[in-house]
């Protein structure tokens, strides 16, 4: 009997509000209406996102964070969550990202992990407590706007992938 666990592999699918509406938001201006600003030179897009960071006097705090980009297929390191607060990545750049996410409040199973591949235009908002992988930029390194708690308390607990290695694959592009 082999004792190393098969590779599990999950097929990326591209990131909808739908699809990942069980793990947070997608932010993004499509199916949004604008609201003209700056006398109408500008439009703005109203509450994109539900940040959620208040837990044991938290407060808003924003970063930026540089992200170097990995080759398909991406092997996981590691899943982490943030119980005390939302987290919301916003790329900089228009190239594609890799966002993987699991549900429950237990170390989630490797065959409860989703895969989504965000693009040009759209963020990510995890709610608080949803396990999550670190980002991870395709194609090009990537600079990302970060919006998430700051505060006493503990906000992040860090797991080993849970049963064995998980590799993501992202489909061929039309």
């Amino acid at each position: 009997m082999n004792s190393r666990a098969e590779t599990h592999v999950i097929e990326a699918e591209p990131l909808t509000a739908s699809a990942f509406a069980p793990y947070g938001d997608v932010i993004e201006t499509a199916g949004h209406e604008a609201v003209p600003m700056n006398q109408g030179w500008a439009r703005r897009y109203h509450d994109l996102a539900d940040v959620d960071v208040t837990d044991q006097q938290g407060r808003v705090q924003i970063s930026l964070a540089h992200v170097q980009a990995e080759e398909s297929p991406v092997a996981l390191r590691l899943l982490e969550r943030h119980p005390l607060g939302s987290q919301i990545f916003m790329p900089l750049s228009g190239h594609p990202f890799l966002v993987v996410v699991a549900g429950g409040r237990e170390a989630p199973p490797r065959d409860a992990l989703r895969a989504f591949v965000g693009g040009y235009g759209q963020g990510v908002n995890y709610h608080k407590g949803i396990w999550h992988h670190p980002m991870i930029a395709l194609e090009a390194d990537a600079d990302f706007l970060i919006v998430d708690r700051q505060g006493p308390g503990a906000n992040c607990e860090e797991i080993p992938i849970p049963d064995g290695p998980v590799e993501i694959h992202r489909a061929a592009r039309p």
